[in-house]
């Protein structure tokens, strides 16, 4: 199996980064997840609704839209506020990489464990900028919110291409193909990892103050 692999940029100043990143991985994982299975015998079941939730962003002109599953927000936020910190911590100009795989297990028998097989990968390549004043947080607020909006249409666009989905699984094999810990959404089952690092480049941040610098020479 070949594992799809999209790779997104950002650059958005500290107070932003929370933000970006959850209405990206949100986004994400609306279009990954479904209701809950509910089977009625081997081979047959009926899935539950997905609920919907809109998110105004507080330090970006950004609403987004993300599965209304208070377990699913709080995982979520967990992973972001842990990158967010480490980004903080690392002494390298703010720039890492967060990453959304999604997987399936294979059984394997015993004495070995289960081998989880990834097919589709998210990487979010975020760079952090430093603004001299309000007037320039105040820019970077609407084009940072401008450029979300072009990568969830990026990613509806990718999501929406017929390519290669986990097949429904029985009941027997479900726990292979979903996350079903939650209690009221299923999605596919995913990992979030990061990096820190100071090798991404600094083009992306580069065209973001040049947009910044442009607007006040209007």
């Amino acid at each position: 199996m070949n594992c799809r692999s999209e790779v997104l940029e950002v650059s958005v100043e500290s107070r932003q980064v929370d933000e970006a990143m959850l209405a990206l991985l949100h986004t994400i994982l609306l279009h990954r997840s479904t209701g809950k299975f509910h089977y009625k015998k081997e081979g047959t079941y009926s899935i539950g609704t997905v609920g919907t939730q809109d998110v105004d962003c507080d330090f970006i002109d950004f609403s987004f839209v993300r599965v209304s599953s208070e377990e699913l927000d709080r995982v979520i936020s967990k992973a972001v506020a842990e990158f967010k910190d480490a980004l903080g911590n690392s002494g390298s100009d703010g720039m890492g990489q967060i990453s959304l795989e999604f997987y399936q297990k294979k059984k394997s028998r015993w004495p070995f464990s289960d081998e989880c097989i990834p097919w589709e990968v998210w990487s979010i390549k975020v760079n952090v900028v430093s603004l001299a004043n309000e007037q320039e947080r105040q820019i970077c607020r609407e084009k940072v919110g401008e450029k979300l909006g072009e990568k969830v249409i990026n990613i509806v666009e990718v999501i929406n291409r017929h390519e290669y989905l986990p097949k429904m699984p029985t009941q027997s094999e479900v726990d292979n193909v979903f996350d079903t810990s939650l209690k009221d959404v299923q999605p596919y089952l995913y990992k979030i990892s990061f990096q820190i690092t100071d090798v991404l480049g600094s083009s992306v941040s580069t065209t973001m103050r040049r947009l910044i610098k442009d607007t006040l020479a209007l």
